[in-house]
């Protein structure tokens, strides 16, 4: 039931916003950008990973496609130190999700959100809907209006 609950509350969250979002549920899971490209029939450059890391005791988040690796010393620069990811208690105290199904919006409280800028290369792309195998299509441009997101060079 708490597992409904988090996809309910993500839409809600995103409602909010002024973001109306079509969840697509994939029993087979979209743990990995891999596996959530193939779920929904897009190329693993769609799939936007939400990921939680730490700027000392700040969560930040990085929206990542899901073709590239996060460089942490790149993130590290834009947050002035160095950045780690967060761990499993971390990602669900700064967002209200678990690993893995954690969205790019809708969180408790807004993070300083970074986006790698191949995302903005797409018509659409794929993110996470509160649950690792629930996921919802938008534009680029809504992931940057939703996330408040600032475009840098994240990844390696």
């Amino acid at each position: 039931m708490a597992a409904v609950d988090a996809v309910e509350r993500f839409v809600t969250s995103a409602s909010g916003l002024g973001i109306e979002v079509a969840v697509r549920r994939c029993p087979e899971g979209t743990r990995t950008a891999v596996d959530a490209a193939a779920a929904v029939g897009c190329v693993v450059g769609q799939i936007v990973k939400s990921l939680v890391l730490m700027a000392g005791d700040r969560p930040v988040l990085v929206l990542c496609s899901g073709a590239n690796r996060v460089d942490l010393v790149r993130v590290g620069a834009e947050f002035d130190g160095d950045v780690r990811m967060a761990n499993a208690d971390e990602v669900r105290a700064a967002t209200g999700f678990a690993i893995g199904g954690a969205p790019p919006f809708g969180h408790p409280a807004p993070l300083p959100t970074l986006i790698d800028p191949d995302l903005l290369g797409y018509d659409e792309v794929w993110a996470a809907a509160g649950r690792p195998d629930s996921v919802f299509p938008l534009s680029p441009e809504a992931l940057v209006e939703g996330s408040g997101a600032r475009t840098v060079e994240v990844a390696l």
